[in-house]
């Protein structure tokens, strides 16, 4: 039996998502990202504005060159948050730029869900592994090409008596640090996201020092998976999931895929 109190936190945590997607910064606003070529200065903020009306946001963002790096290093937002990363190679500035009146916000009717599932609210641990671990990563806009993400620890879970160990890595969300897991499995395409979804975890090794091998307890609710923002915008560069995040099992919990008006494509 699902509690009162766990459906009810659940339908303000849907409540906040849709708010945050259609916030003037959520997902649904993006309109552009622009990258320079490596190594050259920012582009200025009145001719990136040019041509876009006056209250539309403009923000920032680096990463590091595919071509001249080692590529450790993730597109600073590239998944919606900051991913700080490592390189030897030459910077990227861009920037971006956000309107609520976008096609996107116009078309967009709901995100749909499956139904809460507490089966789906799951007893794991986080084992530190190396805090100076760097995990390649594909991203949706890179034909192939890898981006190295700080991947500090494991997430381990059991489901029907077999463990499963998946790499989550370290992000800041709301000015907390997260782990974030990019996941698939069986639901994708089918029923969910194609490419994958996420779910944004509190680190657990945040407030406290740990040593290689450690693990601490966790709780790893799937019910709050989300698309990725790249489901709500084509100007987001998404990490795929690697083939170890890829789950051999459907998990029905959590946010299936964004609903827009018929005939509209991102």
């Amino acid at each position: 039996m699902v509690s009162s109190t766990a459906l009810l936190e659940h339908e303000d945590w849907i409540a906040a998502r849709r708010r945050k997607v259609t916030a003037p910064d959520g997902a649904l606003s993006l309109v552009l990202t622009h990258w320079s070529p490596a190594g050259q200065p920012p582009v200025d903020e009145r001719e990136a504005r040019a041509g876009h009306p006056d209250d539309a946001l403009f923000t920032r963002l680096q990463r590091a060159d595919l071509d001249s790096s080692d590529h450790n290093s993730a597109d600073q937002n590239s998944a919606g948050q900051n991913s700080a990363g490592q390189n030897s190679g030459l910077t990227q500035e861009g920037y971006r730029i956000w309107r609520q009146d976008s096609p996107a916000q116009q078309a967009f009717e709901e995100i749909e869900y499956y139904d809460y599932d507490p089966e789906w609210v799951l007893p794991g641990r986080f084992e530190l592994v190396d805090e100076e671990r760097v995990v390649p990563f594909e991203h949706i806009k890179d034909a192939g090409a890898t981006r190295g993400l700080p991947v500090s620890g494991d997430l381990v879970f059991e489901v029907e008596g077999t463990e499963y160990r998946l790499n989550a890595f370290d992000t800041v969300y709301g000015g907390h640090a997260k782990l974030q897991l990019v996941f698939g499995d069986r639901t994708n395409g089918a029923e969910s996201y194609g490419a994958g979804r996420f779910l944004f975890l509190d680190h657990p090794a945040s407030d406290r020092a740990l040593a290689p091998g450690d693990s601490i307890p966790i709780t790893i609710d799937f019910n709050r998976a989300t698309v990725p923002p790249c489901g709500f915008s084509n100007q987001m560069n998404c990490p795929l999931p690697p083939l170890q995040n890829r789950l051999p099992f459907p998990i029905r919990a959590g946010e299936k895929r964004v609903r827009f008006a018929d005939g509209f494509t991102l």
